[in-house]
Order: C-alpha cells, then structure tokens, then sequence
C-alpha cells in the first residue's frame, strides 16, 4: 500500500488553548492507502501493532509501527467496524455482517460479546468502548443493513437505533440511550461520569442530527444528561476519542475537530479525505492515528489520550 511524504499539517487556530496541544516539529504522515472506507483504529500497546477496518473491503487491516509494515489481518472480517480493548487486552469488535459485538482473544479465539437486545437481532453494531467495570457499551445504527455495501441488506428486527451496555459480569444487556436516529461514535469522559455519543442521523432524515450529545452516568447506567455539547461544523461527526484532560478529539469532513468538555471549539487538524475515527497511540498516547477514506494517516502531539484497555 503506497504512501506519501510527510508533510506539514495544515491546522485552523481558533482559540489560543489549542497550541500547546500540538507539536510544533510533528509532520503528518499518511502510512496506508487503498482502502475502501478506512474505520474503527486501535492500537494495541503491547505489541506496537495498530489494527483498523476497511469496512467496505470487508478485511482488518494491520499495521506494524516500528516497520511500517502495512498487511491484511483478516479478509473476510464479518464486515468490521469500530474496535477497543478490554481490560485484558483483547480486541472487542463490531461486526456489521454478524450484527453482533465479539471478543478477539490473542489466541486467535473468538466469543460474542452480544449479539441481541431481547431475543431480537441487533442492527450493526458500530462503534464500542469498555468502562473500567468491564462493561461493553456500543451504538447500534443501521448502516451496516441498510445497503448490502457495508453488510447485508436486512429489515431492522428491533426498530430502533441505541446505546446498549452489556454488563461485564452478567451480559445482560440494557438500551441506555434510545432517542438517537443513528447513534455512531462513543466515548467516556476521564472519570466515566460522562457518555459522550454522536449522532450522525443527518444520513437518514432531513436536516437530521450531526452532533455530539453528553449523557449523565451514575453508577452502571445512564441517569439524565444528553444535552448537545457540539454541532459538526461541516458534514458529521463520527468516530472520537478523549484525552487525558478530557478534551475531545472528533472526526469530521474536515479532518479532526478539537473541543473542550463544554463544547468549546479549539481549532480543526485539517486532512486531504473524509475522517472516520482516531485513536491515541504510541507508548506515550500522544500519537494521533486517523481512518480517513481511503487512508490511514498520523500526527504527533503534545497530549496523550486516555489508556484504552
């Protein structure tokens, strides 16, 4: 898979709070190309390994950091989209094509994690992430049955959109949030007292949402909340992820969107393509990696995100 020279980021400055954020001597680097619709990165500290979906293609795509090796992981891959870690270090995925969210052990062993919300089948499970409790929450849109593209055409069984959790000890499965038309990325805040969940319905209803929500957790269970925090200044906002001070690092048509916790603007890392998803990586976490469209790019920067697993 080719790549391009690095080259200098293009970012817009909005508010001055952005800056030390950033490094100044980081290049943006495009490491993968040739993909069909390029999602769902994690990386895996352990073994300096990042992996992501190119969910059109139906394949997990597997990039070697120190080499910069870039190779197919899996092809078939059940239509894979969003991907975190679990506490133990295993890879919990998405997968549009088996409507279900499953646990990919090191072993090459495979358990699902859930694939149904009383008795019904979900939609496509689109984006996930594990509390410290060991909860699995994850949205459920209808992207991967709407069309055979990303799955397989197929009436919706439940006939909504939501937020499940799936309790780490029981795996009993709960609808948190059920007024999203097509709820898609997630993320919790630092201390886990906050859901953030987008909401990218503008795909299915006209002048739809294309924004971000915040929703109030207590315990293991979403308690109020769900205010908008942010509009997507162009196109919607997908995939995100938070950092170590809790600002929020969304993707967008425009690249990559950097808020505070209340909403605040700080400025946008421009990309050449359609951003997905991000993730923090490197030992250090201050590594931006980037699904954007066909491509998977990088960029160094000043803050480290919150450690996944």
């Amino acid at each position: 898979m080719a790549t391009r020279p690095p080259t200098a980021p293009t970012v817009d400055v909005l508010d001055e709070r952005l800056r030390p954020l950033l490094d100044p001597d980081a290049l943006l680097h495009h490491l993968a190309d040739g993909c069909t619709w390029a999602e769902g990165p994690v990386y895996l500290q352990d073994d300096d390994v990042l992996l992501w979906s190119d969910v059109g293609s139906n394949r997990r795509m597997r990039l070697d950091v120190p080499s910069g090796r870039v190779t197919v992981a899996e092809q078939p891959a059940n239509f894979c989209n969003g991907h975190t870690l679990d506490g133990q270090g295993c890879v919990v995925a998405c997968e549009h094509g088996t409507r279900s969210v499953v646990r990919l052990a090191a072993d090459g062993s495979r358990a699902v994690v859930a694939d149904r919300f009383e008795g019904r089948r979900f939609n496509s499970p689109n984006d996930v992430v594990v509390a410290r409790d060991g909860a699995v929450w994850f949205t459920d849109p209808t992207y991967g049955i709407d069309s055979d593209a990303e799955g397989q055409k197929s009436e919706s069984e439940i006939g909504s959109s939501n937020v499940y959790r799936v309790d780490g000890r029981t795996g009993e499965v709960t609808a948190e949030v059920t007024d999203m038309v097509c709820p898609n990325g997630l993320a919790f805040s630092v201390d886990e007292s906050s859901l953030y969940v987008s909401d990218t319905g503008v795909s299915h209803v006209e002048h739809g949402p294309r924004h971000l929500r915040r929703f109030d957790v207590a315990g293991d269970r979403v308690d109020g909340g769900g205010e908008v925090v942010a509009t997507c200044p162009e196109g919607v906002f997908d995939g995100f992820r938070v950092d170590a001070a809790g600002r929020i690092w969304a993707s967008g048509l425009q690249g990559v969107h950097c808020y505070l916790p209340d909403g605040t603007l700080l400025g946008t890392i421009r990309l050449p393509e359609v951003c997905a998803n991000v993730v923090f990586g490197g030992g250090d976490r201050r590594t931006l990696y980037m699904t954007a469209n066909t491509s998977l790019y990088a960029l160094d920067l000043g803050v480290g995100g919150i450690p996944v697993g």
